[in-house]
Order: structure tokens, then sequence, then C-alpha cells
């Protein structure tokens, strides 16, 4: 009986151990790193804290008040609303410190949703991305449907303006369905929407979602956003021509803004509705509304918008007044700052008014410093968007290093776990060699999970590096069709297959072939059939030559056509076809010997440098050591290679399939010219990301890759 109570001790004292070990981790993980107090974040690395009692004081705020948090987070989004950015910032500030190092999610995440809207509306767009997202983070973990979808709007917006209008349109799109499912009002977010199409450049797309929008402000007594959505409904249709739909639109946007009270807004939609009669030739339409905007704005003591001074000064232009058109310039230019949108516009209207008053000179210093403000505000633009990549950057090296840390943390509390678990389990042996036992046996299973488990997830995380590697050496066909889209000349881009990734409106002019029906397709359905064979064989023997030229006919109505074909400078693996018209008659010897260079900018003769050779050495050896692995690991040839990865065309030759353009991948002899450097590094990529290749075979792919991207890099910074 002592014996069996001893036994029942110990088990007991053992559990209560472990339950110890095991307990939760500490609540402050719930809160992630960007949202936690930082006393420089809140001042500034060399400001001092400001002080609770007068930063409350002077928001109004009794420092008995049970939540002076909540009072201050009120006074910030009223200073937002009004503009007062710098009384809304030291209000957030003071909400910071009072919240120090408090556990409160919410006021965490009002604070961090608060300073984001802050700096978003002070044009500090990577700033205010890194807030949105930290608060989409924590209305994740907190599983609040409605701050989430919010948030999701918030991101899509500020991703907008950076330019990745991808992401834009994938975080509004969640919280559109979000909102949709919650019987949640959507006008705001359909705006949003519409806002990106129109920046892509698809107006009819923009326009459905904005009288989606407008029908939801309606539904919901939002009369003032329902306006803003008409305004830039008649952007819409003013750059489409319609002058009528464009007035009409301001003109319903007009009445609900006197309806709404807002008086500011409605001096906007003077100058859009003044620029409107000047376009219409209409000098007297343009008179009375000019007067009628100019008089609310006396009347109630309104100050005016840089669009109207300048829409004014433009009548009075027209009119013959200009030396009271000089005079409103002048002073419009004054009160916007430098970097403002509208000072490039108000630069060229006073050095058009400067021309007319016979001040040739003048005019011309003032068109300069029109182009100089232009120029400022682009540098600005683009600042904003290396900004938002360097900050994302950081964050995700930060992001990788946090994660470092919490591996290595979670493998100290296991080492730490485990340590004490053999102490007591040492003490249990002594007093029960039984129970001694069996708390070894399970501390040795418990360490072989932890490894298996740690080796699952390293082998994991490497599979998905691999594919993600593979994904990002694919073409990005907007990315083409952007870079192509303003040419005048007839150019498309094919791949080593041929099939077409990207083709302008000249070529497919030139082609008399739909957009659509093109992109995707192989380029040689757009020849007539019997010169098919002819411009495959030029495409494959691209690999050994500079450029080739091409004769053909295009297959709708026989019409001849003179083609070039060359090696894409920004992607060795692309061949650019330049399209024109040509002579009659279709000559199957055009394509030049592959031997021979198209341009003899250098000498044929000559030999290559050592880095150079290495290079292709270093693909030849990657190649092999791919067609290896995936040899040992699958069981099936190089053939199926090709034919699983896509990335190797497979032909018939001899009645026989093979894949010549992977085979000459194989012998440094017979390597091409120009050889297709991301397609091998895609193949290595694509044999790793298949699982099942041992660790060894892993490890020399790997020191492969690295030693072809090194020569890859090390071009590129040349």
């Amino acid at each position: 009986m002592r014996t069996t109570g001893i036994r029942r001790g110990v088990v007991a004292f053992v559990c209560a151990v472990w339950m110890g070990l095991c307990a939760a981790p500490d609540a402050r993980a719930d809160i992630p790193s960007c949202a936690r107090y930082d006393a420089t974040r809140a001042a500034g690395p060399d400001a001092a804290l400001p002080n609770v009692a007068i930063c409350l004081r002077r928001a109004g705020i009794a420092t008995t008040d049970a939540k002076p948090v909540d009072g201050l987070f009120s006074h910030a989004e009223r200073d937002i609303t009004a503009g007062r950015f710098d009384e809304a910032e030291r209000a957030l500030h003071c909400a910071d410190v009072v919240l120090g190092d408090t556990e409160n999610a919410l006021a965490r995440y009002q604070w961090v949703r608060l300073r984001g809207i802050l700096d978003y509306r002070r044009e500090r767009i990577p700033e205010a991305l890194s807030r949105f997202e930290c608060a989409l983070a924590l209305a994740t973990a907190r599983e609040d449907r409605a701050a989430r979808a919010k948030d999701l709007k918030n991101v899509g917006s500020a991703l907008r303006r950076l330019g990745d209008f991808r992401g834009a349109l994938l975080h509004l799109t969640e919280s559109l369905d979000i909102q949709r499912a919650d019987g949640a009002p959507l006008g705001s977010v359909l705006n949003n929407i519409g806002d990106v199409y129109r920046e892509l450049g698809e107006p009819e797309i923009a326009e459905r979602y904005y009288r989606d929008a407008i029908d939801d402000f309606q539904r919901h007594r939002n009369p003032v956003q329902s306006a803003h959505v008409l305004e830039t409904l008649s952007g819409l249709a003013l750059d489409r021509g319609d002058i009528v739909e464009a007035t009409r639109s301001l003109e319903t946007a007009l009445a609900v803004g006197r309806k709404a009270g807002d008086k500011a807004y409605r001096l906007r939609i003077y100058a859009v509705l003044i620029r409107l009669a000047l376009a219409e030739s209409d000098l007297a339409k343009a008179e009375r509304r000019r007067s009628a905007a100019l008089a609310m704005a006396d009347e109630y003591d309104l100050p005016l918008p840089a669009p109207l001074q300048l829409e004014a000064a433009r009548v009075d232009r027209f009119a013959g007044r200009f030396a009271a058109a000089r005079v409103r310039l002048r002073t419009a230019i004054a009160t916007v700052p430098e970097g403002d949108v509208d000072r490039p516009a108000l630069l060229r209207e006073l050095a058009a008014v400067l021309e007319s008053e016979g001040d040739a000179v003048a005019a011309i210093e003032t068109l300069r410093r029109a182009h100089d403000a232009e120029s400022r505000i682009e540098r600005a633009k683009y600042d904003r968007q290396l900004a938002w990549a360097r900050t994302r950057f950081e964050a995700v090296e930060r992001e990788h290093r946090i994660a470092a840390l919490e591996v290595e943390n979670r493998l100290r509390r296991a080492e730490l776990r485990q340590r004490t678990l053999l102490l007591w389990s040492i003490v249990a042996s002594v007093l029960a060699l039984s129970g001694g036992g069996a708390i070894w046996l399970l501390r040795r299973r418990h360490r072989a999970r932890l490894a298996e488990t740690a080796r699952q997830a390293r082998y994991e995380e490497e599979l998905t590096r691999y594919r993600q590697q593979a994904a990002a050496l694919d073409v990005d066909r907007r990315l083409l069709k952007a870079l192509f889209d303003d040419r005048d000349d007839a150019v498309c881009v094919v791949d080593a297959e041929g099939v077409v990734l990207t083709i302008n409106r000249a070529a497919c002019e030139a082609l008399a072939v739909a957009e659509e029906a093109a992109v995707g397709g192989p380029f040689a359905e757009c020849l007539r059939a019997d010169q098919r064979e002819a411009f495959h064989d030029t495409l494959e023997r691209m690999e050994d030559a500079a450029a080739s030229p091409l004769a053909a006919n295009r297959v709708s109505d026989d019409a001849a056509l003179r083609m070039t074909l060359s090696e894409w400078a920004r992607d060795g693996g692309l061949i650019l076809l330049e399209i024109a018209p040509g002579s009659s008659e279709f000559d199957e010897t055009a394509s030049i010997d592959p031997s021979e260079p198209s341009e003899p900018s250098e000498p044929t003769e000559r030999a290559e440098d050592s880095s150079q050779h290495d290079f292709r050495r270093a693909l030849v050896e990657l190649m092999l050591a791919v067609v290896d692995a995936w040899e040992r690991h699958s069981g099936s040839g190089r053939l199926e290679l090709a034919e699983k990865s896509r990335i190797w065309r497979v032909t018939i030759d001899d009645g026989r399939l093979r894949a010549r353009a992977m085979e000459r991948y194989l012998s440094l002899s017979k390597l091409p010219k120009n050889p297709r450097w991301r397609d091998v590094l895609r193949s290595a990529y694509f044999v790793l990301g298949q699982g099942g290749v041992d660790a060894a075979a892993r490890t020399v792919l790997q020191d492969k890759i690295d030693a072809v991207l090194a020569f890859t890099r090390r071009s590129a910074l040349a």
C-alpha cells in the first residue's frame, strides 16, 4: 500500500510539472510588434515624451476621466477631418503614452488605424500602408469582420496610390465580399475599385463600379459621397469627349452639394463647369458660372481653391482682361505649396497670359518653372514608390529576423522543458523506478517528435521557397503590355516556343488579328500555312544569332510582311519581333545564317572572356545536375522532364520524340550563343519543388544555382 501511494504521488507531481511547462505563452504575443508601445516611436528618438497631464488638458480631457484614450481618439479624428494634422499627431502621441504597455488590443487597434489615416492624409503613403497592414493583422486576430473589411479597403487604397494595382484589387475585392455578406454599405469600396480600374485604363469597368457606388450612397442617404462620385463620372465623360454628359453629371453633383450644404465642394464643381463651358467656346456661360462661384465664395468667406482660380483666370484671358488674370494667377501660385499638383497648371496658364500680353521672355521663364514643378512632382511620386519598396524590403527582413528569433526562442524553451523534465525524471526514478522508466520513455518519444516536426517544417519551407522562385522567373504579361503598348512601331514578344506573350496595337493592325486572340497563342498561326515551318526554323536558330530577318505573308489577306527577330535586351529568354510591310514575294532564304550577326557592330571573331566562359560552364553543369537529380528521384528520363515542366519543347525527329533544345544545354560545345539561362534556373527549381530529392542532391543543385545566380548578378551590376 505504501509503495502504491508513493507511485501515485510521483505521477501526480510529474503531471503538475508538465502542465506548468506547457502553460500558455505571454498574452503580449497576441499583439503584433508593430502595435506595441515604443517610447522612441511616440515622441521621436531625440524628443522628450509628452506630459500626460498637459496633453490631456490641451485636448480638454480631465485627468480623472475613466477612459481618457477614447477622448484622445475622438479629438484626433476631428483634427484629421478638419485638416489639423499637427494637432492630430500630438493627440495620438499622447494616447500612445497613456496606453503604454497595456494589453488593450482594441485601443491599440484604434491607435494604429488612426495613425495610418493620418499618414495617408499627409501623403505618407508607404508609412500609411504599414499602419493599415498592422491594423489588418490586429482586426484578423480579434476576428472583427467589420474592422477587417475597413482595413482591407484602406490597404487597397494605399496600394493603389503606390501603383500596385493587382494587390489593390485583391484587397478591395476581399473587403467587398465581406461587406456584402454582412449587409454593410458598399459605396466606399465600390468607389475605390472604380478608381483602380480608371487608373488601369479601363473606363467602362470603372464607370460600372462608380454607378453602383452612387446607387449604394443614395440607398444609404449619403448625398455628399454621391456628389463626389458624380464628379468623377464627369471626368470620365470628359475624357471620352462627351461634354453634354459631363455637364449633366456636374450639374447633378452641384445640386446635391447645394442640398447637403457643402459649400467648399461646390466651388470645386464650379471650376469644372467653367472648364466645360470654355471647352464649348461659350464664354458667356463661363462668365456666369465664374461670377456665381466668386459670389458664393465672397458671401461665405470661403478660400478659393486652385482649380477655381485657374479657370477664373482663363475666363479673364479669353475676355481680354490680361492684367486681372495675371494678378489672380500670381496670387494663387503664392498660396499653393511647391509640391502641389495644381501648381504646374497655374504656371502654364500664367505663361499663356504673359504671351498674350507680348512678354515672350517672361512667358518662356514661366514655362520653365512649370516644367520644373512637374518634374518635382514626378520625382516625389517616384520617391514615394521607392520608399514603399524600401519599407517593404525592410519589413520583410525584419519579419525574417523576428521569425528566426521566435524559432530560437521556441527551441530554447523546448530545451529548458527537456532539461526540467530530465531532472524530475531522475527524482522520480529515485522514488520509484517504474515511474522513472516511464518518464524517460516519454521524453525520448517527445524529442523524436520534435525533431521530426522540425525536419518536416524545414522541408516544407524549402519546397515553398523553390516553387516561389520558379514562379518569380515567369514573365509578367501585364508588365510587357505596359512596356510596348505606347510604341508606334509594330512589335510583339514571343517566348522560345513561339507563343505570343504581348503584342501592341500596331502589330495587331499589321497582322490583322485581335489582341485577345493573339496573346497566349502561337505566332505562327498569324502567317500563311506554308511559311510556318520556316518561322519555327528561324526561331530555333535565334539562340545562336543576334538577329534574323524573315519575310512572310499574313494569313488573312496574304499581305506581305517583313519581320526582324532579335533577342530582347531586357530578358535573354524572349524574342522581339519587329513587323513592317514587305515585298509581295515570300523568300524562304530570307533568314540569315546564325553564325553571322545581323548588325556588324563588333568583330565576328573574338574570344570569350574568362567570365563568360565560366558562366557558360556553370550553366551546363547546372543542367547536367538537374537531369541527374530528376532521373535519380523520379526514375524517368530527360524527355519526361521536358514534358512535365513545360519549359523545353518536345519535337518528333525521325519518328522519335526528342527535346533537342534541352539537349544543347548538356554540352559546352553545343551550348547556344545566347543561352536561355532563365529556363535552366526554372528547370532546377521545378525539380527541387517536386519533393523526393535526397539531401545530397538538393545541396549540389542549390550550390550550382547559386553559382549561376552569382554570374547573372555580376553581369547586371556591370
